[in-house]
């Protein structure tokens, strides 16, 4: 269940981290609009206001051109005529619906207008006092006249002297661009707005397509961890839906932890029967022999006998656990060393012949000539050897055959056990390696003998393959890698 607490706590973050991503991903593109909007608005403006003072500029080198060639004549060339002269344009100027064109002394003082009425109310000298102090003596404002009009005034220092005529402004209204501009805006603005709603319909879809479905297993997790092992997640099947794939793997993981705990509840009711028939057979003969008073009583000497192996039964199979559990977490070490696999096999048979005959079982094995180096726990290779010998004898009826084989491959060396007993039935035998599995077909025993050795062989860099034919047999296959010195 631990494992399940981590998946919820990491689906929990996910799916935290995901909303809060949304958001985060809302904001910054609000916040890009704005920019963005800014920007263009800022760019659109100058280009505007550009183009129309650039417009004055060349208006103001056209009146400069016109003078020049007015004053060309020496007679004409006093500036008396030149103030006249400019007089004249402001007078006759053409353009009066579009600019005001203006004559300015040194003091900035307006002297004529194209309208011909006072220019109060519509003047200010910002453009004149940049123009005073630009290189090139142009100058330009922007600014709200009293009424409320915004104007564009541009400055230019008349380049020849001209009586009390120091400088030329034109000013034009900008309640044209004004307008152009309120209509980028707007423009803009639903652009912006059609942006804005793609990026909240898209979060909304991500919301309802992911997050949502996310939370959804966020919550059948949590009811896993809590021990709620029926739970499902619908699934459509599309392969091509990650999220209906997560689904589908949830379910799968729910469906192995149910499949574990029902294992693991069975076991604990196997190891209890496998307990309780040695200790009640032990607590029985005790009390018989403690009506006997007489060592030499046949029943005395039965009961000790059958006190002695309950009681080691008791033992192997308590070790058993005991070895299983330290190796699942991790606390059993392997004392590895240079072995001769012949003596350590030929061992383990020699222990296993007495019960095999007992048994009224035929043992065939032929112990290898030569030696066959291997670096493994001698202990723990010869409880892997005894307990399969031991499956082999249980699963095995009077008068079978078991067959012990040994040989050396180039890499590896390969130790198989054949019995002739019941076999294991199809749907057991991928199981059989698993813990707390109890096969259909299983005797009496803790059910974990075979997933202790799998896990022995795994820490020994080691193989074990089980093939079995129902009502024939079966044969465990051991391999182990050569030792070579260095």
């Amino acid at each position: 269940m631990g494992n399940g607490r981590k998946q919820t706590a990491l689906w929990l973050v996910f799916v935290e981290g995901a909303a809060l991503s949304l958001g985060i991903y809302l904001l910054l593109t609000v916040l890009l609009l704005v920019l963005v909007e800014g920007m263009f608005l800022y760019s659109y403006t100058r280009s505007y206001y550009n183009s129309v003072q650039q417009t004055m500029y060349r208006r103001f080198s056209s009146v400069t051109g016109q003078l020049k060639v007015y004053t060309a004549d020496t007679v004409y060339s006093a500036a008396a005529n030149r103030s006249m002269a400019l007089r004249r344009m402001v007078e006759q100027y053409s353009d009066k619906d579009k600019y005001e064109f203006m004559l300015l002394d040194s003091y900035g003082g307006v002297i004529a207008s194209s309208s011909g009425t006072d220019a109060d109310g519509i003047v200010n000298n910002l453009d004149f006092v940049q123009a005073q102090d630009a290189a090139d003596g142009l100058g330009m404002a922007v600014y709200r006249t009293e009424s409320g009009e915004v104007v564009m005034a541009a400055c230019y220092l008349v380049p020849y002297a001209a009586e009390d005529v120091a400088a030329m402004r034109l000013v034009t209204s900008l309640t044209l661009v004004g307008a152009q501009i309120k209509n980028a805006l707007a423009v803009s603005v639903v652009i912006a707005a059609v942006i804005l709603a793609f990026t909240v319909m898209s979060g909304l879809y991500f919301i309802r397509s992911i997050v949502v479905p996310l939370g959804q297993v966020e919550r059948t997790a949590a009811s896993i961890a809590r021990g709620e092992l029926d739970v499902r997640l619908p699934v459509t099947g599309n392969e091509h839906d990650e999220v209906d794939r997560l689904r589908g793997t949830i379910n799968q993981m729910a469906e192995g932890l149910e499949e574990t705990e029902k294992m693991k509840n069975e076991f604990i009711s196997s190891v209890s029967h496998e307990l309780r028939t040695p200790l009640t057979s032990i607590r029985g003969w005790v009390e018989t022999l403690r009506t006997l008073d007489d060592p030499a009583d046949e029943n005395y000497r039965k009961g000790l006998e059958i006190i002695n192996n309950e009681t080691g039964r008791l033992y192997n199979m308590v070790e058993e656990l005991l070895d299983f559990s330290r190796l699942q977490n991790g606390r059993i070490r392997m004392d590895c060393r240079p072995l001769d696999l012949v003596a350590e096999l030929t061992d383990a048979v020699l222990f296993c012949e007495a019960r095999i005959q007992r048994e009224g079982l035929v043992l065939s094995y032929t112990e290898p000539e030569e030696m066959i180096p291997v670096y493994a726990d001698p202990d723990r290779l010869r409880q892997v050897f005894i307990n399969i010998m031991d499956n082999a004898i249980k699963y095995s009826a009077p008068g079978g055959r078991i067959t012990v084989k040994l040989w050396a491959g180039e890499y590896k060396a390969f130790a198989e056990i054949i019995d002739q007993g019941r076999g294991i039935p199809p749907e057991d035998l991928e199981n059989v390696k698993t813990k707390f599995y109890k096969g259909s077909n299983s005797v009496r025993g803790s059910g974990i003998g075979l997933a202790l050795v799998d896990s022995i062989m795994t820490a020994l860099d080691g193989t074990m393959d089980i093939k079995s034919t129902l009502g024939r047999g079966t044969v465990v296959t051991l391999g182990l890698p050569l030792y070579h010195k260095a």
